[in-house]
């Protein structure tokens, strides 16, 4: 492996700090927590793919094939319920959803 495991742990991290900072700092935006959940989830992908490069296994890259599989489906949902949500609230502020709270 060119890149040593360390560095892409690093940069793995960093991206997940700054997905969780996203999520953390925007609650109010639904569009803004979608894209925060997908830098976290790109981070646990970077990682997988590092340590499945490093030990030369591929049990890493299969995880990160499903982990695609899964935020694929989770894109369409959520950009389905953002459009519905927006088509009957006129917003995407989270706080006006009130409604959806058991």
């Amino acid at each position: 492996m060119i890149v040593p495991l360390v560095h892409v742990l690093i940069l793995a991290a960093v991206l997940f700090a700054l997905g969780l900072v996203c999520v953390l700092v925007w609650r109010s935006n639904v569009i803004m927590l979608l894209i925060g959940i997908e830098i976290m989830l790109n981070a646990a992908m970077l990682a997988f793919v590092g340590g499945a490069g490093h030990w030369g296994m591929a049990d890493g890259q299969v995880f990160a094939l499903m982990i695609m599989a899964m935020t694929s489906a989770e894109v369409s949902l959520a950009l389905a319920l953002v459009v519905y949500l927006h088509r009957r609230k006129k917003t995407v502020n989270v706080d006006e959803f009130n409604e959806m709270k058991g």
